[in-house]
């Protein structure tokens, strides 16, 4: 047997029941990293210590066997985060397909009962379905 694969299975076995990697604890391990970069230009001992009691918090969650916990605190810092987690994804949504760039779809108006209606790019002239109303409309998505 491959050594590496040994390992790898001792890894496996020793998660195994354990919470693993969830949003909360790769938030608290990155802002420990964060936190020690200021730390280093900053050169207070408090925020050395700061750094670390986020590591071993991120870390003990990672290992916990009290899975139900976890998930629910996991679920409480995503409730918490949903805005800001919802603002930086439509930046980053804007910076993939925004104005700057052509977007890969028209957004057309259903004449009849105005439902806004999302058609890819590059299809030239197409017959739309409202999915709300069925009305049907001929537009051109060059």
């Amino acid at each position: 047997m491959n050594q590496g694969t040994g390992f790898k299975q001792k890894v496996l076995q020793f998660m195994q029941g354990r919470y693993g990697v969830d949003q909360l604890s790769n938030f608290l391990i990155g802002l420990a990293v964060f936190v020690a970069l200021v730390g280093m230009i900053v050169r207070v001992p408090v925020i050395n210590i700061f750094c670390w009691v986020l590591i071993i918090i991120g870390y003990m969650r990672i290992f916990s066997k009290n899975i139900s916990k976890r998930y629910a605190e996991n679920q409480k810092f995503l409730d918490k985060t949903f805005g800001i987690r919802n603002a930086f994804a439509k930046v980053k949504y804007r910076m993939k397909y925004g104005k700057q760039t052509s977007e890969p779809f028209y957004i057309y108006k259903c004449k009849k009962c105005g439902q806004k209606i999302r058609i890819p790019k590059g299809k030239g002239k197409i017959m739309i379905t409202c999915p709300k109303c069925k009305f049907q409309f001929k537009k051109y998505s060059r």
